[in-house]
């Protein structure tokens, strides 16, 4: 029919523009990487009246890369967003259902956050570290998960609150991925004692303010997502919590995260041991996405679709 055909060139249409958005964000990733570089020192061989001598040579890589890096990632950025908006009108129902749509979603809530508090903190290193976690992201999409549109489970068919619940969730994991990219550049900036190790990233204590405000940012929204989807669970399987094992992860998230609000804002953590416990904080992230998707049975096990 007319309607099909329309809906497949419009599936298609998404399906092009989240493919080039992932070049341009490899793109962007390489162009990060040469910035914070800056330059190459290579060796050489030399003749002298001693004899032969190894003479460094030091090459400049172009200045213009922490530009064109951040064009790229808001390029990227846009062709993902009109890759959803594609895929929505694709599908009639918000693009948040299966795998696929979900994975490209945490990826694209990365690359906002990173223009956002790339904006909001005047640092331009972020991306160094969060572009390749959206890149890997995207990439195991195209790898394991298929694009195909397909009928939702019984359970997801629920599009008002499918759409707001899984927005939340989304976009405070998307957030919280911030904390967990300045923590591993506060690392490797404090490593050695050293309070600015590499002058092209940002200082240790701008990294530490990145790093709680976007629990700041993300915290909330996870408490909201939490709260939303034991609205939906009660509708759907009458009851508001079961310990189904994304519940459960779910909550140890949130207490993680809780307790580093607690303990920076009423014990003065900062530092390495703040740093690692949101490591650890956004590891209990991704382990309640995978895990609870390919090795946990449960009511939330969608890793099929």
């Amino acid at each position: 029919s007319v309607d099909r055909r329309r809906g497949d060139v419009i599936e298609q249409l998404s399906y092009i523009t989240f493919l080039s958005g992932f070049i341009v964000s490899i793109v962007a990733t390489l162009a990060y990487g040469v910035a914070a570089i800056g330059s190459l020192t290579s060796y050489r061989q030399a003749v002298t009246n001693a004899g032969p001598v190894t003479v460094p040579v030091s090459v400049s890589l172009p200045g213009s890369a922490g530009t064109a890096g951040r064009i790229a990632l808001h390029v990227a950025l846009a062709l993902l967003t009109v890759s959803f908006a594609f895929r929505a009108i694709a599908v009639e129902r918000p693009p948040l259902g299966n795998l696929w749509e979900y994975t490209i979603a945490l990826a694209w809530g990365i690359l906002l956050f990173t223009v956002v508090f790339e904006a909001a903190f005047k640092e331009r290193s972020l991306g160094l570290v969060m572009l390749p976690g959206a890149v890997i992201l995207m990439g195991i999409a195209i790898a394991f998960f298929p694009s195909a549109v397909s009928p939702l489970v019984p359970a997801l068919q629920a599009n008002r609150i499918l759409g707001i619940h899984v927005t939340t969730m989304v976009l405070s994991y998307s957030a919280l991925s911030i904390s967990f990219g300045a923590s591993l550049l506060y690392m490797l900036q404090a490593s050695g004692g050293s309070v600015r190790r590499f002058v092209r990233l940002p200082d240790t204590e701008t990294l530490s303010e990145v790093a709680y405000w976007s629990v700041l940012v993300g915290f909330p929204m996870l408490t909201l997502g939490i709260a939303l989807g034991a609205y939906w669970a009660n509708s759907a399987w009458g009851r508001y919590w079961g310990w189904d094992p994304k519940e459960t992860s779910a909550l140890l998230t949130w207490l993680i995260y809780a307790g580093y609000l607690h303990a920076r804002g009423l014990r003065g953590w900062e530092g390495k041991r703040a740093a690692w416990l949101l490591v650890v904080g956004f590891g209990a992230v991704l382990f309640t996405y995978f895990a609870v998707n390919f090795v946990f049975s449960g009511l939330h096990s969608y890793a099929g679709v």
